[in-house]
């Protein structure tokens, strides 16, 4: 029975953001999703999920 709650809970938290998302001006959008890509930079490493370059590996072989 909690997990249903929680399911509502989750269904209820995405549905007010979708609202609050699409009442947002052109300019307060483009901000919003820069202060997400920056935290998400800041705080994760995902690797190479969003296309930058990674830096060349090097090879330091003895024989």
């Amino acid at each position: 029975m909690q997990k249903k709650g929680l399911g509502l809970l989750i269904a209820a938290a995405a549905a007010y953001g979708y609202y609050r998302f699409s009442k947002m001006t052109p300019e307060q959008k483009k901000a919003w999703k820069e202060k997400g890509m920056k935290f998400i930079d800041e705080n994760f490493s995902l690797g190479n999920l969003f296309g930058k370059k990674a830096p060349a590996p090097e090879n330091n072989f003895q024989s």
